[in-house]
């Protein structure tokens, strides 16, 4: 097996244990992610959007 396909069980392995563990803290952290991303869209809209329309 190749490190890069044994990085990638390891890595799924240790999010399922978190969600599994403590899913209300896990809950919590996908919401963050969420935000993020949808915060970091509108920034991107905005100055595109002030780009082309001065």
């Amino acid at each position: 097996m190749n490190a890069k396909k044994l990085a990638g069980l390891v890595g799924i392995a240790l999010v399922l244990f978190f969600v599994i563990a403590q899913p209300g803290q896990a809950a919590g952290l996908v919401g963050n992610i969420v935000g993020f991303l949808r915060s970091s869209a509108e920034s991107v809209i905005t100055f595109v959007s002030n780009v082309f329309h001065g």
